[in-house]
């Protein structure tokens, strides 16, 4: 079997009192699912796994099976490839740049790839004060000052792509020059 790297993103963990994962149990529950060379980057549900799976819908299965197992409740994942990833963040500061943006930057990671109706209907929506961007699997939700006032948040991003996770533009960047060779 191919040992593929991927960086695993862990959807709504540690959230509220009922949804704990602390970063040493989900180290342990991606051992037990086969994973090797684990890290983790803060305890929000990033992690960095080798599999021996090249198949992304795969390697997403082995861990939520896993999660659920141990945690007893499901743990939605979105996996990327490092090069996926760092295309991710670059994307990130590309639109920033073409947009002249100084708000507040968030990516939401889809599971799925996003059809191009959707895509089309998204953008035309949220193109304004607040501006959503697909590129790929990640949509760039650029934003005010204020993200607690906001109405492009995660939930209207998987009301029309379905499940997602979402990651702020620092932690995206963070991720990439750790995990992905990005300078």
């Amino acid at each position: 079997m191919k040992v593929t790297t991927w960086i695993a993103f862990l959807r709504a963990i540690n959230l509220g009192s009922t949804r704990k994962f602390p970063k040493a149990d989900v180290i342990a529950s991606v051992e037990r699912a086969g994973g090797a060379e684990v890290a983790t980057y803060l305890n929000t549900g990033n992690v960095r796994v080798d599999l021996d799976t090249g198949e992304r819908a795969e390697a997403e299965a082995l861990l939520e099976e896993s999660f659920a197992a141990d945690r007893g409740f499901e743990v939605p994942t979105v996996c990327f490839t490092p090069a996926e990833l760092a295309g991710v963040a670059e994307d990130a500061e590309r639109l920033a740049a073409e947009l002249d943006w100084s708000g507040r930057r968030y990516v939401s990671l889809l599971k799925r790839d996003p059809e191009p109706e959707a895509i089309t209907a998204f953008e035309a929506r949220w193109n304004g004060a607040e501006v959503g961007r697909i590129r790929g699997r990640g949509v760039h939700l650029l934003l005010g000052e204020d993200f607690h006032t906001s109405k492009l948040t995660n939930a209207p991003v998987e009301k029309v792509f379905g499940v997602s996770t979402n990651r702020n533009v620092t932690v995206i960047g963070t991720l990439a020059q750790r995990w992905c060779g990005r300078s």
